[in-house]
């Protein structure tokens, strides 16, 4: 029944028979993804039934182009059928094209060209967009305010914690997640935030470099995204180039930020850098240990050194005991399954 959706709006759009249909391996989502084959095109279908969620994209998406960022067009989109034609950017990610250089030699030096890119566009992202956003259209919140850091912690408690069966006081560390929280939202939190920045949601087409998979975006503070960048699991860049790429960035904004906000930037980075681990700790555990999908499971380890290296660097100016042995237990896990 599906097929036959897209087809029509593939024929409506592009003006041409929809010869192939080649469903796209789903990823950490629900959404499902095709590829439609025309006579001399193609394009990417997305199908999801959760309207709120296509909407805040449509709506990012309509300003990012008026803004001459790179992000895949809007080919058509049928708000009744669930479904809209995206512009076809191919099948390299940054994920997969960082994988080829460290075969090469000098990878580090190739790498952090390209991450400087990356960060030069994140930037643009940032400051450049917030001001003709409407908030209300995004999904599932507003905003990264309390309640969705709540929402990640607790994501990282019942996914992750329990799965493994970690022992820790509820109550003790409900007041640590609390605290933890007031903390973060006390950082300034006016800038867009794309939620899920990480070299899976960013293609190379053409030498250039095109950003998908931002529907989760909400107003929120700076660090996050840097923080999803860099410490992707999975994309394991070495921690000097990770405090190069970092300084960079902040080379790159102290010109567009108060005093305040740059001299708490480190401090702020390093406690969302923590939060983003316990958010992809969460997501692992929920698609790996839950729904048993290797390459999650895989993921874990890597994140745990992760979340190794963070604690030594942090320096969160409260006290969180019961989040703090928890986490303790959790760097001392072996073999998981």
């Amino acid at each position: 029944m599906i097929f036959k959706k897209l087809e029509s709006l593939f024929q409506l759009a592009i003006s041409e028979n929809c010869i192939n249909i080649q469903k796209l391996p789903l990823s950490g989502s629900n959404r499902e993804y095709y590829r439609l084959y025309g006579t001399s095109t193609t394009a990417i279908a997305a199908y999801n039934p959760v309207l709120k969620e296509n909407e805040a994209f449509i709506h990012f998406t309509e300003v990012f182009k008026k803004l001459n960022l790179n992000v895949p067009s809007i080919l058509a989109y049928d708000s009744k059928n669930d479904i809209y034609l995206l512009e076809d950017l191919g099948d390299t990610t940054v994920f997969d094209y960082i994988a080829t250089l460290r075969e090469k030699n000098n990878y580090e030096a190739h790498a952090i060209e390209l991450f400087k890119k990356i960060i030069d566009n994140l930037i643009l992202f940032q400051f450049t967009t917030y001001q003709h956003i409407d908030f209300s259209k995004a999904f599932p919140r507003h905003s990264f305010d309390k309640q969705s850091i709540i929402w990640d912690l607790n994501y990282f408690k019942y996914y992750f914690l329990k799965l493994l069966h970690i022992n820790f006081d509820e109550q003790l560390l409900e007041d640590d997640f609390n605290a933890f929280a007031d903390y973060l939202i006390s950082a300034e939190g006016k800038y867009f935030m794309y939620r899920d920045f990480q070299s899976r949601n960013i293609m190379l087409k053409d030498e250039e470099l095109y950003f998908i998979d931002y529907q989760g975006g909400r107003k929120g503070p700076l660090q996050y995204d840097l923080a999803s960048l860099l410490y992707s699991a999975k994309t394991d860049l070495p921690e000097p180039m990770r405090d190069e790429l970092l300084d960079y960035y902040i080379m790159n904004i102290k010109d567009m930020v108060s005093e305040k906000e740059l001299s708490s930037f480190r401090s702020y980075y390093y406690a969302f850098v923590l939060v983003r681990i316990l958010q992809a700790l969460g997501a692992y555990g929920y698609r790996g240990l839950y729904e048993k999908k290797e390459y999650f499971i895989k993921s874990i380890p890597l994140a745990i050194e992760n979340l190794k290296i963070v604690l030594k660097k942090s320096d969160i100016p409260c006290v969180l005991p019961e989040l703090m042995a928890s986490l303790d237990k959790i760097c001392k896990l072996q073999n998981i399954k």
